[in-house]
């Protein structure tokens, strides 16, 4: 009898605190974005924070209130300015093609008259036959991905109060996490339902992918746009800077990377003539912009993440479709717990580590 009623009131206490965490979930999901950002720019500036609290051992709350003067200079003020320009950048061009300034269906139909006969044969076998058909659609959608660019842009100031309280939430939160962050996190471990070293096993994984996620393909992918952005200025591009950040955002993409975007570029000037300007951004994306990765990539975090590359690829696009922005973080995150625990499991079933 005992059993039983000690097997209910388990079973009560579990659905209590699914009940509690989906209401909790449910209360706070216009802040989800917030908090997550929070939590991770905390984990990934807490050495920062653990050297100010070296400096002033007795100070946890100026320790995490320099650290966080740091985010905001360093990485906050810029990221907001760049946005800021990019913005304008999106917009203007989308006036320019509202205006008839700049028409892709005629500079397609430059790079299709530019291809050798026997190509252009092969396209229209493939359904380009009726070519000026495929003009439209794809005038059609990048305007529609520009537009879109400038319709957030409106939608963000449309919005601004409820921005920057979730910004300020933000930051409010990394205050505290990073201040009782070396509590919270192995409270959290302590109160997972799972075997203390399963649990400890996820939690290192967890910090592992993050990291090398933000510090490695982030910061890869910034310095990859920020090459982009100045080659594309130099041979003459308009919007230069807009196209740097898509190219950060393709670069977070491995197997593809940013060639996706230097790419047609410099097809397009190939095919226009501009011959000297197509060979600089060839030259810049191969021996610049593609080494970056190599280079800069072990420096940071190096190579052993144990995510295979087509695996960050499916989660990445995939976290992209589902959450925007955060699924940068989360996509490849879920994948790397997901083959965690396989291999957790994997190794409790033989009986010994793999």
């Amino acid at each position: 009898m005992t059993i039983n009623r000690a097997r209910v009131e388990n079973g009560g206490l579990i659905l209590f605190l699914a009940a509690i965490t989906i209401a909790l979930i449910l209360v706070v999901s216009s802040f989800l974005g917030a908090l997550l950002w929070a939590a991770l720019a905390a984990l990934l500036f807490q050495p920062l924070f653990q050297r100010f609290l070296a400096r002033w051992p007795d100070r946890r709350n100026l320790a995490a209130a320099l650290t966080l003067l740091v985010i905001a200079v360093a990485v906050v003020i810029p990221a907001l300015v760049v946005t800021s320009l990019v913005v304008e950048q999106a917009a203007g061009v989308y006036a320019q093609m509202r205006d008839g300034q700049i028409d892709f269906a005629r500079y397609f139909q430059q790079v299709h008259d530019a291809l050798p006969l026997r190509l252009q044969n092969m396209l229209d076998g493939f359904g380009f036959n009726s070519f000026e058909r495929a003009q439209a659609r794809i005038s059609e959608a990048v305007s529609n991905s520009v537009s879109v660019i400038a319709s957030r842009a409106l939608a963000i100031g449309a919005n601004a109060a409820a921005f920057l309280l979730a910004f300020g939430v933000g930051l409010y939160v990394t205050y505290f996490l990073l201040r009782d962050g070396e509590r919270i996190g192995p409270a959290i471990v302590r109160a997972l339902p799972l075997e203390q070293g399963v649990a400890k096993r996820l939690a290192e994984r967890f910090v592992t992918v993050v990291r090398a996620t933000i510090k490695g393909s982030g910061l890869v992918a910034l310095a990859q746009g920020a090459l982009g952005a100045v080659t594309f200025s130099i041979v003459g591009l308009p919007a230069a800077l807009l196209w740097g950040m898509l190219m950060a955002i393709a670069a977070l993409l491995p197997a593809i990377g940013p060639a996706i975007i230097w790419g047609p570029v410099a097809i397009y000037l190939l095919a226009t003539g501009a011959i000297w300007q197509a060979a600089v951004v060839v030259g810049s994306g191969v021996l610049v912009i593609g080494l970056a990765d190599n280079v800069l990539r072990p420096m940071l975090v190096g190579r052993d993440t144990g995510i295979p590359d087509w695996l960050v690829l499916v989660t990445t696009l995939g976290g992209i479709e589902l959450m925007g922005l955060s699924g940068i973080v989360v996509g490849p995150l879920a994948g790397a717990l997901f083959m965690t625990g396989w291999k957790i499991m994997t190794e409790e079933r033989v009986g010994h580590a793999i």
